[in-house]
């Protein structure tokens, strides 16, 4: 193209010069967005997508995949937002020529289109490792919307996948996975999951809590073929081992896709060669993302690339200043419920020190690399409030001086100066400090936002800023800073603490705005309440799904994604990865038939060990996850259903023999406890609840260390409530004294009802009682009309809730047959 013309086709658009940008992503779209910041009308820009869609967030691929989130919720930039901003958008035609000369760039589709700059943002591509069957249908890698798709489709079908790949796509891959319902393997090479950001110890501690959630891991494993005639069916490693696989994840790793720039004859070495302004061998033409090389340094995490994105814009608005030097990376896992960080260099070595701190009671775990007395690198597992200060510290590469002695405890205690409140850490951090890496977000800048904007809520700090936008894991700072910046017009709900760091609102705050406001879904009530992260965490998720269930039974569809592993199977996981089966046994009594389906069924799944319980119960312990569907079947075949050994809901009836068969006893135990197990069981509630019945004072079903017990006297029935015989053991209070079976039933069903619309998620029975008062639960149930009205809408909830809803909306005859809470007569 000629200078005259060029001259010529500036003065068409306004003197604008031209920018062509290849690649719709999260770098490239963010260089522009920074470009739009400082400069909005120098250029004309055309962007050339190989997606045919918008641009979108690829850190919440995760949990799109997990079915946390919908699509419409991680797209950053609709196609409103290109035609707000004058953007040209090509979509779903990528370019396939770059002639340098003529400045042109070519479309697959014939278009072609004049540029003054350039931009390249192509990204990288996935890894498929070389091994036959590569090419079977069945399977995919983890890059893109396509991919979620296709795994998700995968999902609906059932069976089992396998993924290829232990760090942190695979990962992720496997969680969303087995979230949906898959019986999830992940094989990996190395000798342990994520050996590039977490050592042994880490490792080894995410490995268990991917135990509990149902997700096998095999470390050490070299995958040799993936087997199938047709299409997927399994996958063999190079030891013989043959894995079953109707869907087959390839997450092994990514690379730069320079291709495009290779054919241009632009400079690449294991991706496209920038210098620190993030030119090119060609001076007109930029390159931003996953596809640069940067002094031998090729980026995949987010981060790095918004910073490198900031330094484009910059050049390209024609400023000067501080180029792309490198960047530390950091890593956080998008599992949730799974608290991880690493930064840095912690291969150790000569010359290095580590310092490490091991909680094994909280499952917490801390190593932190020292070199000439500066932090070079970390890991946290467990607990990562102070991962910002560490990255900070880290960067700033200074020596630590008298830090060092207390640098594991965290911010909190720097110096030996103990600092309890965690808002005085954050004030404490420089401006300069990053708090949200996945989009270059530092504490200054969310602090002027915060008083130029007049921002009172981290949902407006993260409109205005992006921070928490992404993975959500640096809420908990941004709420920190707002109280910090507000001061006393920052405003917590007085009283209470709040649920967990993705809300200021406290337990009883959320109870009753879900009723007062009608929200009838976890996204409304995160919507509605501003909730600081984009799906909460593993406290509040459960949390909102029980309170939605007990405010809506029949409207709320109870979230199978917002429980762990053994609520989604009807069974306990166990420390070898084999799960423990408990059939109910009303109040305890069983029959030979019952007996006889129970023998049957551990000779015929081949059970290692059958144990009678302290509930009085049958456990049968060591069965395979792939024999779950089939117990369940026949067990329910025998009309046994589950004994929610698992579960946050009714665990057991325990119950003496009574007057039918005891000398001392004075009314019929077993019955009664029947007769209430059959009125309650089924159930969720804010936490275990265990029952007893006892047929005479002597009190051999234990009945006054329950959450409800029952005494037989010879005028009639004690009831006594909040006692605990676990690791600290309580009385019970006594409650009343009632003479009729059918009182015995009411007083139950309305003090069950109070306690599970009044308490808090995860509260037993006895600190809600020690909290509230024994006078508060006794005042409540004392009017007959109220005792009443509480006790209809128990049995209501239990209409709903004696039904399993997931396998009737599983799809299959497995799964159909997978009924552990299939409705019982009487």
């Amino acid at each position: 193209m000629t200078t005259q013309n060029s001259r010529q086709g500036q003065q068409e658009r306004g003197g604008r010069e031209r920018l062509v940008v290849i690649g719709n992503g999260m770098a490239g779209m963010r260089a522009v967005e920074e470009l739009l910041a400082i400069d909005p009308g120098r250029y004309a820009i055309t962007v050339f997508g190989a997606e045919p869609r918008g641009n979108y967030n690829r850190i919440m691929l995760s949990p799109l995949l997990a079915a946390e989130k919908r699509f419409e919720e991680i797209l950053l930039n609709d196609l409103d937002w290109y035609a707000a901003n004058g953007i040209t958008l090509k979509a779903g035609d990528p370019v396939v020529a770059i002639d340098r000369e003529r400045r042109v760039v070519t479309a697959r589709s014939g278009l072609e289109c004049g540029y003054d700059r350039l931009l390249l943002a192509t990204g990288s591509d996935p890894i498929v490792i070389p091994v036959p069957g590569r090419d079977l249908p069945g399977l995919v890698t983890f890059r893109d919307v396509d991919d979620v798709a296709a795994m998700v489709a995968a999902s609906a079908r059932g069976g089992s996948a396998v993924v290829i790949g232990g760090g942190l796509l695979g990962l992720e891959a496997a969680n969303g996975l087995a979230a949906r319902g898959m019986e999830t393997t992940v094989v990996h090479l190395a000798g342990h999951l994520m050996e590039r950001q977490l050592d042994a110890s880490a490792a080894h501690l995410l490995e268990g809590e991917l135990a509990r959630r149902g997700i096998t891991v095999l470390t050490g494993a070299d995958t040799a073929e993936i087997l199938g005639p047709d299409r997927v069916t399994g996958v063999r490693l190079k030891d013989g081992r043959e894995i079953p696989a109707d869907l087959v994840v390839m997450a092994v790793g990514i690379r730069p896709n320079a291709a495009l720039a290779r054919e241009a004859a632009l400079e690449v070495g294991r991706g496209v060669l920038v210098d620190d302004d993030m030119t090119t061998s060609d001076p007109e033409i930029l390159a931003v993302g996953e596809c640069v090389e940067h002094r031998g340094q090729c980026y995949g995490l987010v981060a790095p690339l918004f910073e490198m994105a900031k330094v484009v814009a910059s050049r390209l608005a024609g400023r000067d200043g501080l180029g792309f030097t490198g960047s530390v990376p950091a890593t956080k896992l998008k599992v949730s419920g799974v608290d991880l960080f690493s930064a840095g260099d912690f291969s150790g070595g000569p010359g290095s020190e580590d310092i490490v701190l091991r909680d094994a009671g909280r499952g917490v775990y801390k190593r932190l690399v020292l070199a000439e007395g500066r932090l070079r690198g970390l890991v946290l597992y467990g607990d990562t409030t102070d991962s910002a200060w560490y990255l900070q510290l880290l960067r700033a590469g200074e020596a630590l001086g008298e830090l060092r002695d207390s640098l594991a405890f965290g911010r909190a205690y720097a110096g030996g100066a103990v600092t309890q409140d965690p808002r005085q850490a954050v004030a404490a951090l420089p401006d300069e400090a990053e708090i949200c890496g996945c989009n270059g977000v530092c504490k200054g800048r969310i602090v002027e936002t915060i008083a130029r904007a007049g921002l009172t809520s981290a949902e407006q700090v993260r409109a205005h800023t992006k921070a928490s936008a992404s993975c959500g894991s640096c809420s908990g700072l941004v709420e920190q800073l707002l109280a910090v910046t507000l001061g006393e017009d920052y405003r917590v709900a007085e009283g209470a603490e709040p649920i967990c760091g993705c809300t200021p609102h406290d337990h009883d705050s959320v109870r009753r705005l879900i009723l007062a406001r009608e929200l009838k879904t976890i996204p409304a009530v995160m919507q509605a309440l501003e909730w600081s992260t984009p799906d909460g965490c593993h406290s509040c998720r459960p949390a909102l799904n029980y309170y939605l269930l007990c405010a809506w039974p029949g409207e709320y569809l109870d979230q199978a994604a917002a429980r762990f592993v053994n609520e989604r199977l009807h069974a306990n996981i166990q420390k070898d990865g084999t799960y423990s089966v408990v059939p109910r046994m009303w109040g305890g009594q069983t029959s030979a038939a019952e007996l006889r389906a129970i023998a049957d069924v551990v000779e015929r799944y081949a059970i290692p060990t059958v144990k009678v319980t302290g509930g009085q119960r049958i456990d049968l312990l060591g069965v395979r996850k792939q024999d779950l569907p089939s117990v369940w079947r026949d067990l329910n075949a025998a009309g046994m259903v589950s004994g929610h050994a698992y579960g946050k809901a009714l665990r057991t009836v325990k119950t003496c023999v009574g007057s039918e068969w005891c000398r001392f006893g004075t009314r019929d135990s077993t019955a009664m406890g029947i007769a209430l197990e059959r009125m309650t069981w089924g159930s969720w509630m804010p936490h275990k609840v265990k029952l007893a019945v006892s047929g005479c004072p002597r009190n051999c079903a234990e009945a006054t260390i329950k959450d409800f017990g029952v005494v037989a006297v010879e005028s009639g029935w004690e009831l006594h409530v909040g006692g605990n015989g676990g690791m600290k053991v309580r009385a019970c209070d006594r409650l009343c004294k009632v003479e009729t079976a059918e009182e015995v039933k009411l007083w139950c069903g309305a003090f069950l009802q109070l306690y599970r619309e009044e308490a808090r998620y995860l509260e037993r029975t006895a600190p809600w009682i020690e909290r509230v008062g024994l006078e508060h639960v006794a005042e409540r149930l004392s009017d007959p009309d109220r005792r009443a009205a509480y006790h209809r809408r128990f049995l209501e909830s239990q209409r709903h809730a004696q039904v399993d809803p997931w396998a009737e909306r599983a799809a299959g005859a497995e799964a159909e047959a997978f009924r552990p809470l299939a409705s019982v007569e009487g």
